[in-house]
């Protein structure tokens, strides 16, 4: 089985506010801009990795990925094209400057060679918080890199953007990814019942949560 998590199906965040401009009671926990004004840091993994920003120049790479089997399962999405490939890249890159998501490709340090992915995703600069996705390409998994990964982005998420909650979610098939997300110190939190659309139907949802106070790996 593969080590990601489905990038779908996250939680509603801090669940939609319907009050757009009444006056707060409180302050953003991230104030707005303090993301896209800061550059975009490269974060080190071990393992002889790195987590980088994304590249144009990894389009192949990613159209390698979205071949495999198992990642096209659980995100169920294909990409055929290079074009298709740069334009997710794309939307990655931008996802910074919106402050709308924060995205990392895992790379080998000294080949530059694409590993993986790791996303927080669905910010919410509010509450401070946001959603956790992930994967691997076959090459890389059985390694640990993938749970190295998602704890240091979180680690980075929670000491230096100052976020106070990261979710994730599952498909309860995706014994993986659990094992990921509690190797990571993510709590089970519960099931949402036929929450997300596979190819195959639909998947109950395993989600689980990482607060800023939580003991972490």
């Amino acid at each position: 089985m593969p080590e990601h998590a489905d990038d779908r199906a996250i939680p509603l965040i801090g669940a939609l506010r319907d009050d757009v401009g009444m006056p707060l009671l409180t302050s953003p926990t991230i104030a707005p801009g303090s993301l896209s004004q800061s550059e975009h840091p490269s974060i080190p993994v071990g393992q002889g990795a790195v987590l980088r920003p994304w590249k144009l120049t990894d389009a192949p790479a990613v159209m390698q990925a979205f071949a495999d089997p198992d990642i096209q399962r659980w995100h169920v999405r294909v990409v055929d094209t290079l074009e298709e490939a740069r334009e997710w890249i794309s939307v990655r890159q931008s996802g910074w400057t919106e402050e709308s998501q924060l995205n990392w490709a895992l790379a080998d340090i000294e080949s530059d060679e694409l590993l993986g992915r790791v996303s927080i995703k669905v910010l919410d600069h509010g509450d401070g918080l946001a959603g956790a996705a992930y994967w691997m390409l076959p090459s890389a998994r059985g390694r640990g890199l993938c749970t190295s990964a998602v704890t240091v982005v979180c680690r980075w998420a929670f000491e230096v953007a100052g976020f106070h909650r990261i979710e994730l979610d599952h498909s309860t098939d995706n014994e993986a990814s659990c094992r990921v997300a509690v190797k990571s110190g993510f709590r089970e939190e519960g099931i949402r019942r036929a929450a997300a659309l596979h190819a195959d139907g639909w998947h109950d949802m395993h989600v689980h949560a990482l607060l800023a106070s939580d003991e972490r790996p």
